[in-house]
């Protein structure tokens, strides 16, 4: 292990984290300026110069800290393996979002390896491999909800249903706005595509309500209390619910499901197990 000055590190060219979170960075230059680095860098040799391979977080933080000198162990490796070393550390410290691990496993899959190849690297499946990567085709602003937490991979995998990239967006908007569980934005999305109105979008509701004046739709002959009340039920399961009166009291009450996972979905909030 050698005292390397800070001045001759370069960064990873391959980090796949793209945020460090300031406060946490700041943490950890204060624990350094306390106690000293504990655990050195990783870094390569490259000509007169050394290039970070893991520890970068301890890098920006010694710097930060003031340092100018750091503790580094040396490795030969090529850049392949400087890339796969650099995912699979922040892999372990779970330090990057869903996109940036999107952005990782595409490296190492155009770097030659398989999705199979990179789950085992990481402790992952290959469907969780895919994944990851398909939600790099989703656009810059919905990535951007999701490395900023606003919304969840859940959410962006329900995003990715929805093939119409205008339709995307708007449901994308409308995740943000009402706050959409990660369920009922797959509601959505399944409504969208199979072009169908969405019982619980407002704007549907409205065209609903004043297209319905002296038709046979159901929800028409339904005093506003009974209709509220089939709304509650409507937000509760997410999905539609139709009643059907019938004379002497008693009536039908329709609840629509749309695959079997869903049926199961919708069972359990009826039976209280969700």
């Amino acid at each position: 292990m050698l005292e390397i000055e800070v001045s001759r590190i370069d960064p990873n060219p391959d980090q796949p984290r793209r945020e460090f979170e300031p406060g946490a960075l700041q943490q950890l230059a204060d624990s350094i300026r306390q106690h000293g680095v504990l655990q050195p860098v990783v870094v390569r040799q490259a000509g007169p110069r050394y290039e970070l391979v893991m520890g970068e977080r301890r890098f920006r933080a010694s710097q930060l800290a003031g340092r100018r000198s750091v503790p580094a162990v040396i490795l030969d490796v090529d850049p392949a393996d400087r890339l796969e070393l650099a995912i699979v550390e922040n892999v372990q410290r779970q330090d990057l979002n869903p996109i940036e691990l999107g952005l990782a496993y595409q490296a190492l899959a155009r770097a030659g390896h398989t999705q199979e190849e990179i789950g085992r690297k990481v402790s992952m499946d290959r469907s969780s491999i895919a994944n990851h990567i398909r939600l790099l085709d989703l656009s810059r602003t919905i990535q951007a909800d999701v490395e900023a937490g606003r919304l969840s991979m859940g959410h962006a995998k329900a995003l990715l249903q929805v093939p119409d990239l205008e339709a995307r967006e708007a449901l994308r908007a409308r995740a943000l706005s009402e706050a959409l569980t990660v369920r009922a934005t797959e509601e959505a999305a399944r409504v969208i595509v199979r072009g169908e109105k969405d019982p619980l979008d407002p704007k549907s509701r409205a065209a609903e309500r004043s297209g319905s004046s002296g038709s046979s739709s159901p929800k028409a002959a339904l005093d506003p209390d009974t209709r509220a009340y089939i709304e509650r039920l409507e937000r509760r399961l997410q999905t539609r619910v139709e009643l059907h009166p019938a004379t002497g009291g008693g009536g039908k009450l329709e609840i629509r499901y749309f695959d079997l996972e869903d049926l199961e979905r919708i069972g359990n909030l009826l039976l209280g197990l969700a």
